[in-house]
């Protein structure tokens, strides 16, 4: 799973400042921490115009001044310690004396690490990976001070929380689970005891991650016949091509990063072939391979130290700690929604494999299909049956009319205006451009803005495979430090050539609406606090809602009209191409889901038993496939999302956000299938979900926006498998889905 830049959330699995000598990791600090004295005008805050001064900004001047801020948050933080010390006995003002002083504190380090993050993805050249390391652990560092702080922690414990309002109620809670989170409710012999944990356990997750990145390195597969590759779009093969001069002619280097398996798996005809890849892929790390290279051991240490943890900071297991910072909440309830869903998609996924083995077997294959042919005769389904094109709708779905189409859509459903500022604002490249938001209805003075730098350039900007874009909320919201919201929305899409406009996929459609979804949820907070602004304090499994709404919008064929055309002839695009965009959403749904919920269940299981890895598999395994589980299949031992990330106990988020977007626009779909106006359906969206950011529990959100909590029936219709089930009980082995208490 790729990082996002999203949020500023401290993440309950990263190593905690307990740990008493935190690692550098081996970065390099260039120059001192507090820096040179900085001109009292700051370019990597604010220039005249309110806006960062790109251009003016160098390595050592971030470097420098994310030193002198961090030291100022430090500095300020004990001065706030001493002063809460002193004033022990007497009545504290939580607002005034502990969340006023601590957001004006934050705010200028905040700003700059924002910059900081932009000109990382942005322009590599002009802050590279090393530099941008150094000041993310320097402000990290000092910015994680506030929630291991005895003083303040007990000044919040103590408030009187029923005078506070809404979001000082919300705000008093993250600081005190934070805290909690950190350990600072742990006596102090169980305290080294979790330090001497926390440490294991970066080191073992180090080691994961490491073993995985050789193992995926290791394997490589050069194939010499344009045979085997007449398939692929030209963009795959350029990616393989060994010699870019000979991008049509070969050889390719298939290797066992996930965008190759993906896209080897979709395009190769052979079945062979296609075998040698998935069992390689599955394999890796495993004791069936190299030896030197298993994860097994360490996902059984990485486990249990996760599961001493927990205990250590007074929970059950590592999945009950998980879900304190949850929309869910409730192991039993969201066990419960994974099995009703299961209920649904486990016809839909039989019925959809049985179509399929019949279209391949009409088309040549013989005997029965396998884990590793689905891809292969999945697309050649798509595309022969129901005319799905990938390539071909490129040219429907030129930057420009997508992007204003998208500006246009955005503005009426959410009561906005969009405008490029064109003259004062300084960029990182000439690509980049700048729009202010304003209320459409009252107000000359801008919301917010955003910057977007939305092509690929290969020497300058970060790249990872499979992920083309990143939202960075560079600016925070805060009423109390007078701060607007700003972000930038950087993606990795094909630059214009020859006098072409760039030429979006649909995939690369889909990106830029549900990242467009986060950047509105930064952009139209009406937070006062920045710890609470847009995406900040958002549960984890909540945070991808509003960019998953938007991508939902997709499925009307109106918005797919509003987007598109010819980008030569500028001519609409063809109804059937419309039904097969719609079909593709459905296509195997039913499959998809059942893997989502395999893995989900799973990352649980794991999480809450001590039964070895393996035979959780195995007990899971059938429940959710067709296919026998292979003897040497060990793909645990790479799931680095899990394992070496932060998603453990977690990795059901993606789904779950699906699940609450889907029924958010669903009221879309209601609202138009009634013929009222879809803009009410939008401006209530907009008053909840992207109003309300991290100063409200997002079930409690959802109830504003829906009436009731959220129900898996809306996904399920959106996914085409919603057919009443009589008589099925919950699949066994996964739980009865209880009623959620109100």
């Amino acid at each position: 799973m790729a990082v996002s830049f999203c949020g500023k959330r401290l993440l309950l699995t990263r190593s905690s400042l307990l740990a008493a000598n935190p690692r550098r990791h081996g970065y390099i600090v260039l120059v001192p921490e507090i820096g040179e004295d900085l001109p009292e005008r700051n370019p990597l805050t604010k220039s005249e115009n309110g806006l960062p001064e790109f251009n003016s900004v160098t390595i050592e001047r971030c470097v420098g001044t994310i030193g002198q801020q961090a030291f100022g948050v430090e500095k300020g933080l004990k001065e706030l310690e001493a002063k809460l010390g002193a004033g022990a006995g007497e009545g504290v003002d939580v607002i005034r004396d502990v969340l006023v002083p601590l957001e004006l504190t934050g705010a200028p380090l905040e700003t700059t690490w924002g910059v900081a993050k932009t000109l990382y993805l942005g322009n590599s050249s002009k802050m590279p990976t090393k530099s941008y390391m150094t000041i993310h652990e320097r402000a990290r560092n000092a910015r994680r001070g506030k929630f291991v702080s005895v003083p303040i922690y007990e000044a919040l414990k103590g408030a009187d929380v029923e005078k506070l309002g809404q979001e000082e109620k919300r705000l008093v809670s993250k600081y005190l689970l934070e805290s909690k989170l950190n350990g600072i409710e742990v006596d102090e012999r169980s305290k080294q005891e979790l330090r001497e944990v926390l440490e294991k356990l970066s080191q073992e997750r180090t080691k994961f991650h490491g073993k995985r990145e050789v193992a995926v390195k290791k394997f490589s597969h050069v194939i010499k016949d344009p045979a085997l590759m007449g398939e692929f779009p030209s963009g795959v093969l350029q990616a393989l091509a060994v010699d870019q001069s000979q991008v049509v002619k070969g050889p390719w280097k298939i290797t066992l990063q996930p965008f190759v398996v993906q896209n080897f798996l979709e395009y190769c005809p052979d079945r062979t072939q296609r075998w040698n890849l998935w069992q390689a892929d599955t394999r890796k790390c495993s004791n069936h391979t190299d030896k030197a290279l298993e994860n097994s051991t360490h996902l059984e240490v990485i486990r249990g130290l996760r599961k001493r943890q927990a205990k250590l900071l007074g929970y059950e297991s590592f999945a009950h700690m998980s879900m304190e910072t949850k929309m869910v909440e409730s192991i039993d309830y969201l066990r419960g929604t994974l099995s009703e869903l299961l209920q649904y998609a486990r016809p839909a996924l039989d019925n959809e494999l049985a179509s399929l083995e019949g279209f391949a077997n009409a088309n040549g294959f013989k005997g029965k299909l396998d884990i590793y042919d689905v891809p292969y005769w999945r697309r050649r389904q798509l595309t022969d049956v129901h005319h799905f094109d990938k390539e071909a709708l490129r040219e429907y779905f030129p930057m420009p009319k997508v992007q204003q189409g998208l500006f246009n859509l955005a503005e009426s459903l959410f009561d906005i205006k969009i405008v490029e500022r064109t003259s004062g604002v300084d960029t990182w490249h000439e690509d980049v451009k700048f729009y202010d938001i304003f209320d459409a209805k009252h107000g000359t003075e801008p919301l917010a803005g955003f910057y977007t730098d939305l092509y690929s350039r290969e020497e300058e900007k970060i790249s990872v495979a499979g992920n083309s874009g990143w939202m960075v909320g560079i600016v925070n919201k805060s009423v109390v430090a007078q701060e607007k919201p700003l972000a930038a929305l950087i993606c990795n899409f094909p630059a214009p050539l020859y006098g072409k406009p760039s030429l979006l996929s649909l995939d690369d459609v889909q990106i830029l609406f549900h990242k467009f979804g986060h950047a509105l949820q930064h952009l139209l907070t009406e937070t006062h606090y920045s710890e609470l602004a847009g995406l900040s304090n958002v549960e984890w499994d909540a945070v991808e809602v509003s960019g998953h709404v938007l991508t939902h919008l997709l499925q009307d064929p109106d918005v797919i009209r509003s987007i598109s055309s010819h980008y030569g002839t500028e001519q609409p695009l063809p109804e059937e191409c419309i039904l097969a965009i719609q079909k593709r959403h459905t296509h195997l749904a039913g499959y998809s889901l059942c893997r989502e919920l395999y893995h989900s269940n799973l990352d649980l299981e794991l999480h809450l038993t001590s039964d070895y890895w393996l035979d959780i598999v195995k007990k899971l395994y059938p429940l959710f496939h067709p296919f026998p589980l292979d003897k040497k299949d060990a793909h645990p031992c790479s799931m680095t999302p899990i394992f070496s990330g932060d998603w453990g106990a977690a990795y059901y988020s993606r789904l779950w956000s699906r699940l609450v977007a889907a029924d958010v626009y669903s009221a879309f779909a209601e609202a138009k299938s009634k013929g009222d106006a879809l803009p009410e359906a939008g401006r209530r969206f907009r008053s909840t979900f992207l109003a309300s950011g991290g100063g409200c529990h997002p079930a409690e959100v959802f109830r504003q926006f829906r009436g009731r909590d959220p129900s898996p029936k809306a996904l399920l219709q959106l996914l085409g498998i919603y057919k009443p089930i009589h008589g099925t009980g919950a699949a066994s082995g996964v739980g009865a889905a209880p009623k959620k208490e109100e």
